[in-house]
């Protein structure tokens, strides 16, 4: 199953960034993860059909109105993804 973690920066905490995240993997399908970062990044992990992690991946370049994406970088990665799209705590 094809996976993502990707790292966003830019102005993307207290924007509701994690929840928008949410909302667009559960419409693609994509199962994992988003959390936010004491270092003001937030982090995801997607997994699920390779173009839904692709699009997400692409959505979060644009994130939602509230903030502003400076940068996302994104690699594939082999994490054990939980079942559903959560939000974390921070780390």
């Amino acid at each position: 199953m094809p996976m993502q973690r990707a790292f966003v920066s830019g102005k993307v905490q207290r924007t509701g960034y994690r929840d928008w995240v949410v909302r667009r993997a559960q419409e693609l399908g994509a199962i994992g993860w988003v959390r936010n970062r004491t270092d003001g990044r937030v982090e995801l992990l997607a997994a699920g059909d390779e173009g839904a992690v692709a699009r997400l991946i692409e959505l979060c370049r644009q994130g939602p109105d509230t903030a502003r994406v400076d940068h996302v970088e994104a690699q594939p990665d082999n994490e054990r993804a939980p079942k559903g799209f959560t939000k974390r705590f921070t780390v």
